[in-house]
């Protein structure tokens, strides 16, 4: 049997250009001995919080602690219903229910893979406190349209923003449609930490105060506990490290919009769906394209050389954890069985972005 030796993997988590700038934030942690909830979180809070356009950020232990605590913050709970997407990380609807409220799933527009806002709007009940939408693959939902179902039904939006850092719809960047949005740092994202870590941007100073209570066990001062709060604070290390990357930001969202632009190019004959930008504003965290034949496009890759990963490959609405919230969801079950990730990320050369595009153009289903 041959090895088949993977000439362009799906991506790589090791530090490139911001290497010394990463060991940099790292020995300044070390030899100041504070790791929690210090003056590098005070920094990152404040940076990331400009770079955002936004008053406030607050900093937490993960994407999914930043959904789940901002919905807190908002006041939304048991009883309540919460409005998402079927077709995301299990994470997103997850936290709705660690916030206590109920997800209701809404099925996804076919062409931005995002919440559709009229399956939102019908979605809509007596209960109904919020809608999370999800900014899937780096590309933004429609927020113009969704903020008029919310505003007409008087509904609060929380953005989930974990896939896209610094994107924008309609010229505004994301985050600034809904009382608060929620970013995750896991390494393979835009903005990645060496680990796990998260935020919460808000304009609203009473949620942001509220999430920073919540983060710390519900203290309102050392061993003052107010409420029931959780363990979900951002470490000083990760939060360096956040900080040496952010200066990168805007070329690594240039790099990562070129490449994208590229592949649509190349692939514009190829035989897979490859889904339009809707928005310029989006920041390719991810590059799906979607075909009937996934199984036979990822071997025929794979025996080219290319890695890929799929996002996501089984609805929300079809995941036994879900079981109880039913929906019908239709798109969204297709796509999950249909969609397949290229590499994309910053450090991706133009050599390696053709290697994929040629491998892709060659594609032919057998069925």
């Amino acid at each position: 049997m041959s090895v088949v030796t993977i000439r362009v993997p799906f991506m790589s988590l090791v530090p490139g250009p911001d290497a010394a700038a990463i060991q940099d934030a790292m020995r300044r942690v070390v030899d100041r001995g504070w790791f929690i909830l210090g003056p590098e979180v005070e920094a990152f809070e404040q940076e990331f919080a400009a770079a955002s356009g936004a008053a406030y950020a607050v900093g937490v232990g993960n994407g999914t602690d930043a959904l789940a605590l901002a919905l807190r913050a908002m006041g939304i709970g048991p009883g309540d219903e919460v409005i998402t997407s079927p077709l995301s990380a299990a994470f997103s609807a997850l936290a709705i229910m660690m916030a206590g409220a109920t997800p209701v799933f809404a099925d996804i527009d076919p062409n931005r893979l995002t919440i559709d806002p009229s399956a939102a709007a019908a979605a809509v009940t007596a209960r109904t406190a919020a809608i999370v939408p999800v900014h899937l693959y780096g590309q933004p939902a429609d927020m113009v349209a969704l903020s008029e179902v919310a505003r007409r039904r008087n509904l609060a939006i929380l953005e989930d923003a974990c896939q896209a850092h610094f994107a924008t719809c309609a010229g505004r960047p994301v985050g600034a449609f809904g009382a608060a949005a929620a970013f995750s740092f896991y390494p393979t994202k835009n903005l990645g930490a060496l680990g796990d870590a998260g935020a919460i941007v808000t304009n609203d100073a009473a949620i942001a105060d509220r999430i920073k209570r919540l983060r710390n066990g519900g203290q309102a001062g050392k061993y003052h506990h107010v409420e029931f709060g959780v363990n979900s604070r951002l470490d000083d290390l990760q939060a360096a490290i956040l900080r040496a990357r952010l200066p990168f930001m805007a070329a690594w969202t240039a790099r990562r919009r070129a490449l994208a632009a590229m592949y649509r190019r190349e692939l514009a004959a190829a035989r897979v769906t490859v889904p339009p930008e809707c928005e310029p504003g989006h920041v390719y965290h991810l590059f799906p394209v979607i075909s009937p034949a996934r199984g036979e496009l990822q071997a025929h890759l794979a025996a080219a050389g290319v890695g890929t990963l799929v996002h996501y490959p089984t609805a929300l609405t079809e995941q036994p954890a879900f079981a109880a919230y039913p929906a019908d969801c239709p798109v969204a079950v297709r796509v999950a069985s249909q969609v397949c990730s290229l590499p994309l990320h910053p450090h991706l050369s133009d050599a390696d972005a053709r290697i994929v595009a040629d491998a892709v153009r060659r594609f032919v289903p057998v069925a």
